[in-house]
């Protein structure tokens, strides 16, 4: 064969083997789908980062610091912190009430909740509920402020008195929960009982106490309104597991990567997002119902709480500093 011949095979064959790459790593189920856009850092926090909240009306970030015992606010326009609340006692929970433009924070160290003014961060008020305070979900139909705590319990806020007007009993300590709108009801992790607890959401009563059975330590639950069901990450084992909002029938199990501590859903896209203590963020494509995962993107162990918003269409990931990262909040993009 002649030099010249023998040339154009070679080209040739790189060629083809290129395409053949660049088709297969296209069509991977690993491509990201997150698109990592900014990292704001947070300062000197040290150790684990919780929850985090948005107030809208001035596009800030509120991160929980927990071993800290601070809360960070970041502008999300200019990509930096611009106030620091200290004193705190193992902030977890963080919520954002807009009628009355009222900033809580939920303390795990000695049971408080706080209250601060959103235009300029006085403290405004303190509510004591005696222990472990803990997640917050803000009511935007009725403006109440719940809040899980203790041995078993939702606090219900006023927030126009702020004062507790009511308590909601549990079985156990209460983890993530959501307020489903469509049934008048409020659904709630309960990993101790290894079940779903649910709530009557006007009186607060249990109307149900849904088993998880062999899956345990339920700690994150996002509700998917539109196709009336709801998501848990189990950490023991690791998966995902999708349940019907009526009636709590098991519809899907998916496995998941360890030590998810937030989940979110992102309807737009149909997709779940899912951050991993075990140093990774899922993507789970819930389009077709049967929750296959599409991506699962590296990030940084111990960066497990996270925070989608639709509407800057953003997932923010808290990220405490390891030897090789310092604090931050991680800003991802949907793609596409």
């Amino acid at each position: 064969m002649k030099l010249s011949k023998r040339i154009a095979l070679l080209l040739f064959t790189i060629t083809t083997l290129t395409m053949i790459t660049a088709s297969s790593e296209a069509q991977s189920p690993e491509t990201p789908l997150l698109s990592l856009e900014a990292k704001i850092l947070l300062g000197e926090v040290k150790g684990r980062i919780d929850h985090m909240a948005l107030d809208p009306l001035r596009n800030r970030l509120f991160v929980a610091e927990l071993e800290n015992n601070s809360l960070g606010i970041v502008d999300l326009g200019e990509h930096k912190v611009v106030h620091v609340i200290t004193g705190l006692t193992e902030p977890q929970g963080v919520g954002y009430e807009p009628s009355t433009d009222t900033l809580y924070i939920a303390n795990g160290g000695d049971g408080s909740v706080r209250l601060y003014r959103g235009a300029d961060y006085a403290e405004t008020g303190r509510i004591d509920l005696g222990d472990d305070a803990d997640n917050i979900r803000v009511d935007p139909a009725t403006k109440r402020v719940l809040i899980g705590y203790g041995g078993g319990g939702i606090a219900t806020i006023d927030p126009a008195t702020r004062t507790k007007i009511a308590d909601f009993p549990l079985p156990t300590h209460p983890e993530g929960f959501q307020l489903d709108r469509k049934n008048n009801q409020i659904l709630v992790n309960v990993p101790r009982a290894r079940a779903i607890a649910v709530l009557d959401g006007g009186s607060g009563q249990p109307k149900a106490l849904w088993s998880t059975k062999e899956s345990g330590a339920n700690f994150p639950m996002a509700l998917d309104e539109d196709a009336q069901r709801i998501l848990v990450a189990f950490r023991s084992p690791p998966k995902l597991g999708v349940f019907s909002a009526r009636d709590g029938e098991s519809i899907a199990n998916v496995e998941l990567c360890g030590d998810a501590d937030d989940l979110f859903v992102d309807a737009k896209r149909g997709r779940v997002y899912v951050s991993c203590g075990e140093g990774f963020l899922d993507v789970i494509d819930a389009r077709a119902g049967d929750y296959r995962r599409l991506a699962r993107l590296p990030t940084v162990r111990g960066a497990r709480t996270s925070h989608y918003v639709p509407s800057v269409d953003r997932l923010f990931l808290a990220v405490q500093a390891a030897s090789l990262e310092p604090a931050a909040v991680w800003v991802y993009r949907p793609v596409p």
